[in-house]
């Protein structure tokens, strides 16, 4: 369940993200879209992985 956006880490349901949807094809996501905690970001010559606290590691497709 996603209801927090990646990047602004607002409700998704309260604004309009299309910015950062845009932004998020080009970036790692900053926030946990579960829980809105900040998430450990690292970014590597290949692509990026993500890890929240909570609900674990995430990783770009390239």
């Amino acid at each position: 369940m996603n209801d927090y956006c990646a990047r602004c880490g607002e409700l998704l349901g309260g604004g309009d993200h299309a910015g950062c949807v845009r932004a998020l094809a080009l970036e790692p996501p900053r926030y946990c879209p579960a829980c809105r905690r900040r998430m450990v970001v690292q970014v590597t010559p290949v692509g990026w992985s993500a890890r929240c606290s909570r609900h674990g590691s995430t990783h770009s497709t390239a």
